[in-house]
Order: structure tokens, then C-alpha cells, then sequence
């Protein structure tokens, strides 16, 4: 995984560096001490994973993620913890704390290369019978509001039915809504991503933070697990080794 540090630090670079050169899957291309530099970079370079500070001068960590059309993976490095929230609602894979341990950092990186593997993985799909929703390798395009809408699979939160429509929450302020069911959306999607816990409702497992055995914290937004699903769902998560059997 081609790798990117931004900090304005140059000793948490210099240990973020160290970090990245005991793991192996890890390539450092670059190390950068603002927002600006590192746009330069990610224009000439393939980056798959940013580690990234939040207080920097002229542009916030923050800023920055929210500046880019097509986010790579990244995680958050940073000595401030009031942050964490925006963080993992920005969909960060995690939220490291200065000054950061080796275990904790490895922890980081082992789910980002979990994460970018099912990147990797995901299929290319054709809807063929539904004109309003096309399935691509990593991304897919909906029919919403009379235009085309591209949404990347790795972005979409959890997804409820309507009837006919779904509504595709993403961490856009308004969901995505188009015409198609549950039902063929459910059969489509990718397995290792997307699981079926309601007769309304698609969770993405890459945005997980809570569950009960009742309910799933995606985001700021509880939703129900039904009998139904429920058993399919935790043995889907244990399987993938996601939690303990």
C-alpha cells in the first residue's frame, strides 16, 4: 500500500516513518507538513493510505479530506481527542492519539489493509434489469433527481428501503434516493461489505461501531437487527473473523 504521512511535525514524522518501515506491505512516498504539499503529491502518485494530522496551519487535516473528490484510506494521527466523533464520522479507518504506540499503529494498519482489500475484491456487477442503478467494480451509478450520480461503494453507510426507493446514506448531509428495491439491491451488493440485518434496512460492515443483539450503531444512526436476519448476520461476522465466536 502506497502510504503518505502529513504532519507539520517533523519529530512525529520522523516516528511515523520508523513505523512505516517495520511493516512490510507498508511504501512510504512521501512526507509532507501541510495540506498543499501533499495535493501535489497525491496528483503525481497513487496513494492508498494517509496518515494525517488535524491541527496544521492554512488547512486542517479535516479540510483536507473534505477538499478531495476520491479519498484514500486514512487514518488519523493526531494529539487531540475532541476530534475523534467528526473523525469516524469522516470514515476514518481509525483515530490514533500522540504520542502513538507501535501496537496501536500496527492495529491501525492491519484493518486499513483488511479494508483495502475488500476494495480490491469487490466484483463488477450489472444490474441489467433496472435502469435506474448500474454496479460497477468500486462504485456504483444511481438515477436521482433526473441525473446520474456516482457513489463509491466504500462510501455508502447503510442503505433503507422505501417500498420501490432505497435512500443511500453516504456522509453527504442528504441521502442518495432512486427507484429500485431492497429486495435486488441485497442481491447485488457485495457480500463481504454489505450485510441484510432488517426487511428495511443494509448495513456496510466497514462502518460498524456498535451492536447489540438487538440493534447496530452506524454513524450517529441505531438500527434494528430482526430475528429474521440476525442469525444470517453474526455468523456472516464470525466467519470473517469480524468478532469473537
Amino acid at each position: 500500500m502506497n502510504c503518505l504521512i502529513v504532519d507539520d511535525e517533523s519529530p512525529a514524522q520522523d516516528i511515523m516513518e520508523e513505523f512505516v518501515s517495520k511493516v512490510p506491505f507498508l511504501n512510504l512516498i512521501a512526507r509532507c507538513s501541510s495540506a498543499f504539499e501533499a495535493i501535489e503529491i497525491m496528483e503525481k502518485n497513487q496513494i492508498d493510505l494517509i496518515f494525517l494530522d488535524i491541527h496544521m496551519p492554512n488547512a486542517s487535516g479535516i479540510e483536507f479530506l473534505q477538499s478531495l473528490t476520491h479519498k484514500p484510506l486514512f487514518i488519523f494521527t493526531t494529539a487531540y481527542s475532541e476530534h475523534a466523533l467528526e473523525g469516524f464520522n469522516l470514515n476514518a479507518v481509525d483515530y490514533l492519539l500522540k504520542p502513538i504506540p507501535f501496537d496501536r499503529f500496527l492495529k491501525a494498519v492491519m484493518k486499513a489493509r483488511d479494508l483495502y482489500s475488500i476494495r480490491k475484491k469487490t466484483n463488477t456487477l450489472t444490474l441489467s434489469d433496472q435502469k435506474e442503478f448500474v454496479l460497477q467494480k468500486e462504485f456504483l451509478f444511481i438515477r436521482c433527481d433526473y441525473q446520474l450520480v456516482k457513489i463509491r461503494l466504500d462510501e455508502i453507510q447503510y442503505i433503507e428501503g422505501l417500498k420501490d426507493y432505497v435512500k443511500i446514506y453516504t456522509s453527504n448531509p442528504k441521502p442518495f434516493i432512486t427507484l429500485i428495491s431492497l429486495k435486488t439491491l441485497s442481491e447485488k451488493l457485495p457480500g463481504e461489505i454489505f450485510f441484510r440485518v432488517h426487511r428495511s434496512f443494509i448495513i456496510s460492515i466497514l462502518f460498524l461501531r456498535t451492536l447489540t443483539k438487538n440493534r447496530i450503531l452506524i454513524g450517529s444512526k441505531w438500527i434494528p437487527v430482526s430475528e429474521n436476519y440476525r442469525d444470517d448476520f453474526f455468523n456472516g461476522l464470525k466467519q470473517k473473523g469480524i468478532i469473537p465466536e
